[in-house]
């Protein structure tokens, strides 16, 4: 018998509930976590850049980790959107990808399988507003309202470098005053509770009084007053990415960094339930997978290349693909794929009962 002493880790008198939430930490840490980031806006406002600017790395490595938490993080792109003569309806395909990625989820959590789901659900979605615009566009007006029930739209003006001070304030202005008459929803960053820390309370502040978000996208490094600095190189000087009296590139990062949690769970408690009610009361078979989502691609490919439907998206470790046929085909699919799973689990158990009787 082993004769170790057992040390109680927490102190006397205690049940150990304070270790819950290391528990779920530890847990959370090894299983890594899921977010897909959706980039829309009209083609050259450097949708590309500005990803490979916030996430420190070209477009698309496998995972990103650091400090050992490991993001598996899928950009969807949206090249041709709003690039053509008749923009009429250039967001349907957007509409339907987002639609599929709820309705994927909502049949892998219908499943056998439960415990790997993977989620490709879109939790943010980045609207790249045109600069020289003086305001929302038409086609900026109704994309926002089609989707802001469906994706949390965080509006970014593009190529803020383009813009003065005083005339990035005036659009400001002009963009949220357009949003608010015309009904539109975007991201919400929530309200701190009175027993936050005061400088977190300070950055939420900063956060919303920035939005929508100007920013400058760049990844070359240059030698700034003998300072290795990411910006851009002009005549009369150097638009440094990370100043924050230059852009709000870094309050946009810290959007994404303190607040990816509650985009996710916003995403599932609001728009992915919305969804589902939606479905569930028409009670009727699963919409149509349009061909658009057939590749979800999590920061893989060199290069989002366009599928011909205004939607791609970046990845190595996924690569699927989705088929429209008839309903019939695809419970038929289910019903064999249930089938051979019940066959299998009746093959076990008749190994297991011939083990038994061989051991009496």
């Amino acid at each position: 018998m082993s004769t170790d002493t057992f040390s109680n880790p927490d102190m006397p008198g205690y049940v150990g509930f304070a270790n819950l939430p290391n528990q779920i930490h530890r847990k959370s840490v090894k299983r890594g976590f899921e977010f897909t980031l959706m980039v829309v806006g009209e083609s050259g406002l450097g949708k590309s850049t500005l990803i490979n600017t916030l996430f420190l790395t070209d477009l698309y490595p496998d995972r990103i980790e650091e400090r050992g938490v490991k993001v598996r993080l899928t950009v969807v792109d949206t090249p041709g959107y709003g690039d053509a003569i008749d923009n009429t309806d250039c967001f349907q395909s957007i509409i339907q990808y987002i639609n599929d990625q709820f309705e994927r989820y909502l049949q892998d959590e219908s499943g056998l399988n439960r415990r790997h789901i993977v989620d490709n659900r879109v939790h943010c979605c980045f609207y790249f507003i045109n600069p020289a615009g003086h305001g929302l566009k038409p086609l900026d007006i109704q994309f926002m309202k089609q989707l802001h029930n469906k994706v949390n739209i965080v509006p970014v003006l593009a190529k803020a470098d383009t813009l003065t001070k005083q005339e990035v304030a005036k659009l400001k202005r002009k963009v949220l005053d357009e949003i608010e008459e015309n009904g539109i929803h975007i991201y919400p960053l929530p309200d701190c509770d009175t027993d936050e820390e005061e400088d977190y309370k300070e950055q939420v502040k900063q956060l919303k009084e920035a939005v929508p978000f100007a920013v400058v996208g760049s990844t070359t490094v240059l030698d700034v007053g003998g300072k290795k600095v990411r910006g851009r190189q002009y005549p009369w000087g150097v638009i440094e990415v990370e100043n924050p009296s230059h852009c709000d590139f870094i309050k946009l990062r810290c959007l994404l960094g303190t607040h990816m949690q509650d985009l996710t769970e916003v995403t599932q408690d609001v728009h992915y339930e919305n969804y589902r009610s939606e479905r569930l009361a028409k009670g009727g078979a699963a919409p149509p997978m349009s061909s658009s989502s057939s590749t979800t691609n999590t920061l893989a490919a060199n290069n989002a290349q366009p599928n011909g439907n205004g939607v791609s998206s970046s990845s190595k470790l996924i690569n699927s693909s989705s088929s429209i046929g008839p309903e019939k085909d695809r419970m038929a699919i289910e019903l064999e794929e249930k089938e051979a799973q019940i066959r299998k689990m009746q093959e076990m158990m008749a190994r297991m009962q011939a083990q038994l009787q061989d051991k009496k």
